[in-house]
């Protein structure tokens, strides 16, 4: 698909049409183990139910199901996959001291329009022999996806690219929810939101619903798309995503929107 010796594109343009992030590129098979990968994925499918899960709970339910992982072992996998679970947890790590973080600012608004509210997540992405990571930008009125990347590792530079992307293609939103993550809380991620005139909003940690959207939208791709095709490897999951996401917006009804599409009405309520 990427053609290194291409005369005319270079690598960085060829990703750029193909909405690949240059890392994924690069991908090779993680390290892990056979096993580490098999509870990988069912820690995947358990999270993905139910996001209170931490490590103790999933340590019991994975061994409940005959996998032998102890509550350090499915703490580590946890951190690896860049899973917490939600809810008020004590002693949570501080954030990096040159990192702001900003208070959460959509409680009680009304979403009435397209782009008044824009959010993003990361979100595991299993494969056969390995995984990826993929991130999204949505847009809460008409949860309709402006734009998705993948990366094999969990820096900020493909969030930052995929925003870039989404600002680049439909303009800018009037606000910015993401969680506490250092890939959003990074001084190179606020300043493409404030270069933009962009309202920025947190997610408080532990709060299940501030982003409520975006994690909606995580279980609808895994429970349609992720796990009935159990990708090959990153140029497959980049191919069948490449599918889906068009679907999404275009041609799957959405119950929440009386059965309309999110391009629908994305598109309709900006005329």
């Amino acid at each position: 698909m990427i053609e290194p010796a291409h005369s005319d594109l270079t690598i960085q343009l060829q990703c750029d049409l193909l909405g690949l992030s240059r890392s994924t590129l690069y991908y090779e098979p993680c390290r892990d183990d056979a096993f580490n990968l098999l509870v990988m994925k069912e820690i995947d499918r358990l999270y993905t139910a139910h996001p209170d899960y931490g490590k103790r709970r999933m340590s019991v339910v994975l061994q409940e199901k005959g996998f032998k992982v102890g509550t350090r072992l499915a703490r580590t996998l946890m951190k690896r996959m860049g899973l917490e679970a939600i809810g008020p947890k004590p002693s949570l790590s501080k954030p990096h001291p040159n990192h702001k973080i900003y208070p959460y600012g959509l409680r009680g608004m009304k979403i009435a329009k397209p782009n008044q509210v824009w959010s993003t997540d990361i979100t595991y992405l299993p494969m056969r022999n390995g995984f990826l990571y993929l991130t999204a930008v949505i847009d809460w009125y008409s949860r309709y996806i402006l734009a998705w990347k993948l990366s094999n590792s969990l820096d900020g530079l493909f969030c930052r690219e995929v925003l870039i992307e989404a600002l680049e293609r439909f303009g800018r939103p009037e606000w910015f929810n993401t969680d506490q993550g250092a890939q959003y809380t990074c001084l190179e991620f606020i300043s493409i939101l404030a270069r933009n005139d962009v309202q920025i909003s947190m997610d408080g940690r532990g709060r299940a619903l501030d982003n409520v959207w975006i994690e909606r939208f995580w279980r609808t791709i895994k429970y349609e798309e992720i796990y009935p095709k159990s990708y090959i490897d990153g140029q497959d999951a980049l191919q069948n995503l490449g599918a889906y996401f068009p679907y999404y917006n275009e041609a799957r009804p959405h119950s929440s929107l009386s059965y309309q599409f999110p391009g629908q009405i994305y598109r309709g309520s900006k005329e």
